[in-house]
């Protein structure tokens, strides 16, 4: 089992940026691939940014490339996102997610995370 926890979402004007962590618990971080992915109202969990167990390779978005970027420290079993330039299109609820078994190709669809956390508000003012 692998318990993730997000935090540093907030209310951000446009233009502005903001930094996302989840800490990770319950196994090794450095074996699995994790990410990024966010929910807007009305609309399905899209894939924002992910990055492979050893940071190697990572995977963005078109909507975000040059704006956010994926970031991990193992020592740390923590994930980050850092996201410049916010714009209103960009508020969402923002989920960290693991995959379940370690060393796998780098995938960006959702389903193939099987460890998700509670997700933290992120909202970018007009």
């Amino acid at each position: 089992q692998v318990q993730l926890v997000e935090s540093g979402g907030g209310l951000v004007q446009a233009g502005g940026s903001l930094r996302l962590s989840c800490a990770a618990s319950g196994r090794t971080f450095s074996t699995y691939n994790v990410g990024w992915f966010r929910q807007a109202p009305g609309k399905e969990r899209e894939f924002v940014a992910v990055i492979t167990w050893n940071g190697g390779t990572t995977a963005i978005t078109d909507s975000v490339k040059g704006r956010f970027t994926i970031s991990r420290d193992n020592a740390k079993s923590t994930l980050y996102l850092q996201m410049n330039s916010l714009k209103s299109e960009d508020t969402a609820v923002y989920y960290c997610a693991a995959e379940g078994s370690p060393f796998r190709v780098l995938r960006t669809t959702p389903s193939r995370y099987d460890y998700w956390g509670q997700g933290t508000q992120v909202t970018v003012s007009s």
